[in-house]
């Protein structure tokens, strides 16, 4: 389940990841990134996993189309989490994306939401 996250900025799309991700989950997300584009500046992503089990077959095709469709779309992307594989995530997507990426674990929240609002 995705789960949306107040952030002051409205070219802030800030999530918490939660359980497994199906398809519904994207088409919650895709209006979200689109609003934050409306100004036609790069958006930024913060995404924090909570006791995230990964995704179904769907959402992962979903994940993969999101991806490429948004390859250019992102300037910054925070990755909040506690589990060894989303900070390997992180560093596996790097190529697929032009953004800035950076993970951070669930004690350095407050450096995390600090850096996706830096410089905005």
């Amino acid at each position: 389940m995705i789960e949306t996250l107040t952030s002051p900025s409205s070219r802030v799309v800030a999530i918490k990841l939660r359980g497994t991700l199906h398809d519904a989950d994207y088409r919650t997300l895709e209006p979200l990134v689109e609003a934050a584009l409306r100004g036609g500046k790069k958006a930024r992503l913060y995404a924090q996993f909570d006791d995230f089990h990964g995704w179904d077959l769907h959402a992962a095709w979903d994940d993969m189309k999101f991806g490429t469709r948004h390859y250019t779309d992102f300037e910054r992307i925070a990755v909040v989490g506690d589990e060894k594989w989303q900070e390997w995530m992180v560093k596996l997507v790097r190529p697929f994306t032009l953004a800035s990426m950076r993970y951070f674990p669930h004690e350095e929240t407050p450096a995390a939401w600090a850096w996706i609002h830096e410089e905005l």
